[in-house]
């Protein structure tokens, strides 16, 4: 095969930080490789999807399905519906799909039934937890993916664990890192904290949004109170997702909110802002993924709100702690941080900003064969 023909399918703003590095990369050699890319419009808000292209300026897709947001199953459905007349006409020789989100699942559907070799970049990463719908999408991804791009070395061991061939699992490491070095100049420049008059490094840094926190108003109650308390001793920045302030308000939460003088909630932010905030945080609580990752890459301290990570490296080599949400755990946790009981950790393996350029080694490799063989 003299030309390889790629597309890629992204849906929700994680995915662009990892589908952003491999494009650039394939689209720096077009003697050798096509592209086009797909935004299943799984996150279709302005401020938590377009921005993403402008900050990271990358090249916007050349398809948006607009699904919006929906059920699981309905938002699934549809990406498989909207999706499978262009695959049809594309043809790509590979399919590559990043991440663990509904618009991953869907597209990797839609290609293994049309028997459209794929890809799945961040392969091999489990929580164990099967409540979590990513996790469901993890396995199902991973079990019909043909090549396996694995961020860490125990994704590798887990995919092995489940019994699929070594010969399909290619370490290439976290392309998220990519991201965020060739964007870390910039964002310290953001005008982020004159405008929501925010001091650097004199601050903690909140994410929220996952369901199992933010739909039970018992466990939502209690992160609540943990932060009241760390909000007595630090300012505590909360770019606050759509989905968690409706809840904090359905949930009657919102005097609880009020009340905390040094809560600094703010409107979801672009790439570039909240990397800047990220890195001139004392601390992040979290319950992203991504989050635990980028800080492990910044040397922040990170106290994830979860009783899982399916990003265990960003603990045993990281600057992340799984905390849970009890709110005495967390606060704790956090009192611990600010008075100086962290560890600046140590990057994982292949966390050098490099894993684009390995990843394109690997579909050198599958140019020259042919994909499937």
């Amino acid at each position: 095969m003299t030309k390889m023909n790629i597309l890629g399918v992204v849906g929700a703003r994680p995915n662009f930080m990892k589908i952003d590095p491999v494009f650039r990369a394939l689209e720096a050699q077009p003697e050798k490789y096509t592209t086009y890319l797909v935004h299943t419009g799984q996150h279709y808000d302005q401020a938590m999807s377009k921005i993403f292209f402008e900050d990271l300026n990358m090249r916007f897709p050349d398809t948006n399905l607009d699904v919006g947001s929906q059920s699981h199953a309905q938002q699934t459905a549809t990406i498989m519906q909207k999706l499978e007349p262009i695959l049809l006409d594309k043809q790509p020789d590979l399919l590559v799909v990043v991440g663990d989100v509904n618009s991953t699942l869907a597209a990797t559907l839609v290609a293994s039934k049309l028997l459209i070799p794929i890809a799945h970049v961040e392969a091999g990463l489990r929580s164990d937890d099967r409540t979590m719908p990513e996790e469901i999408n993890r396995l199902v991804t991973d079990a019909l993916s043909d090549y396996l791009l694995t961020p860490s070395l125990d994704a590798n061991e887990n995919l092995k664990l489940e019994g699929i061939d070594e010969s399909r699992i290619f370490f290439v490491g976290n392309v998220m890192i990519d991201t965020l070095n060739r964007c870390l100049d910039q964002a310290q420049s953001s005008p982020v904290f004159q405008t929501h008059r925010i001091t650097r490094n004199d601050y903690a840094l909140l994410t929220l949004h996952r369901p199992a926190n933010v739909d039970d108003a018992a466990v939502l109650e209690g992160i609540l109170t943990a932060i009241g308390e760390i909000q007595q001793q630090v300012d505590v920045v909360f770019p606050i997702h759509p989905r968690t302030k409706k809840q904090i308000e359905i949930f009657g939460l919102q005097p609880k909110v009020d009340a905390m003088k040094r809560l600094k909630l703010i409107p979801p932010l672009g790439y570039l802002d909240f990397l800047a905030l990220e890195a001139n945080a004392k601390l992040a609580l979290t319950d992203s993924g991504g989050v635990q990752e980028e800080t492990t890459a910044l040397g922040v301290p990170c106290l994830t709100l979860r009783e899982n990570t399916e990003r265990p490296v960003t603990v045993t080599e990281g600057t992340n702690r799984i905390v849970g949400h009890d709110p005495t755990a967390v606060t704790r946790s956090a009192f611990e941080v600010l008075n100086g009981n962290i560890s600046k950790g140590q990057l994982p393996k292949y966390w050098d900003g490099q894993a684009a350029s390995r990843i394109v080694k690997v579909f050198d490799q599958i140019r020259r064969k042919g994909p499937g063989e």
